[in-house]
């Protein structure tokens, strides 16, 4: 008989133990969903380089422009170039113009300008070759985005 006493109060540690970890483990589900971002991501590195193709191009500068949730980056002017791009929804050929304005030497000495990043959570990939630096300043009309 003294058995039976024993036997009950470990079976009720047990089952004590066995719900009060059921119920834990519900909790430890129930655990609120991580907010959405607030703005897209738009983080991009700009660069120009002397060459006929991206690829193959030697870079001479570069830098980096963020643009949410506000404008940063190693860009000169980031608030400028940002609003441009803001202007244009991220379409980097929109930038250029398909005929300069401005007298060029006809000089092939060829310049990329690149941007690779992510434009508001989309994935970002393009460039541009130019006959030569004159030409480029030219196409790009005093934009602040390729301005450094």
């Amino acid at each position: 008989m003294r058995y039976i006493p024993n036997t009950i109060a470990a079976t009720a540690t047990v089952a004590a133990l066995v719900l009060s970890g059921t119920a834990a483990m519900g909790v430890a589900q129930a655990q609120p969903a991580q907010p959405a971002a607030l703005y897209a991501p738009s983080a991009l590195v700009l660069t120009v380089g002397m060459g006929e193709e991206s690829a193959t191009a030697t870079v001479e500068r570069a830098v980096t422009l963020n643009c949410t949730p506000r404008a940063n980056g190693t860009h000169p002017t980031p608030a400028a170039a940002c609003t441009e791009l803001r202007s244009v929804d991220g379409e980097f050929a929109e930038l250029t113009e398909s005929t300069s304005q401005k007298m060029c030497t006809r000089e092939w000495n060829p310049v990329v300008i690149t941007a690779t990043g992510v434009w508001q959570g989309k994935h970002v990939t393009w460039s541009a070759t130019y006959p030569n630096a004159c030409e480029m300043r030219g196409s790009l009309a005093e934009g602040a985005v390729f301005a450094f």
